[in-house]
């Protein structure tokens, strides 16, 4: 159940997106220079805390399952979900589902929500569906469906948002690029 707990936070981390997570094998981890230390970087070794209102384990079916208000921390960066869900593979994490008004909040790379979301541990992708905000200050982006590859780096925001005199769905996006407060007089 150990291992359980563990995976639970990844799918938090990749759905933090840029700059706020960096999830890596840990022989990769090794091999680099100790980086400075940033507020953009969660520690990924800080103890991670799950809440919920139940926990249920199913050990034929090798799932554990948090329901109710569920909140996952670790570091600066919370996932919130109604429920998560942790399946197992030949005894180690295989993905990490969070369902209902899914929320992860960083600091360094702002507010991620969605209706739901999968953490795939093998290929280490991370998906957030139905109705995606992505906020970070003023500027927001929206879609239906975001997909990010914590081995590369990459994100796909994928179209779905239906506005006004639009026929189908299309990424949005609203920058402010002098949202940094200073004055143009």
């Amino acid at each position: 159940m150990k291992n359980i707990l563990a995976f639970t936070l990844a799918f938090a981390f990749g759905a933090g997106i840029s700059g706020g997570l960096h999830a890596q094998a840990p022989a990769a981890q090794a091999a680099k220079p100790a980086a400075k230390p940033a507020a953009k970087r969660n520690n990924a070794n800080a103890d991670i805390n799950v809440s919920s209102d139940t926990f249920q384990a199913d050990l034929s079916a090798k799932t554990g399952t948090y329901s109710g208000n569920v909140i996952v921390t670790q570091g600066d960066i919370k996932l919130r979900a109604s429920s998560v869900r942790v399946t197992t593979l030949n005894g180690d994490p295989d993905k990490v589902i969070a369902t209902g008004n899914v929320v992860v909040d960083s600091p360094a790379s702002g507010t991620a929500t969605g209706e739901n979301g999968v953490y795939d541990v093998k290929p280490k992708t991370v998906t957030l569906n139905g109705n995606v905000v992505l906020k970070k200050g003023k500027d927001v982006m929206r879609g239906a469906r975001l997909t990010v590859n914590l081995v590369t780096g990459s994100a796909t925001l994928g179209g779905g948002v239906k506005s006004q005199g639009t026929p189908g769905g299309r990424v949005q996006g609203v920058f402010h690029p002098n949202s940094g407060g200073g004055s143009s007089q």
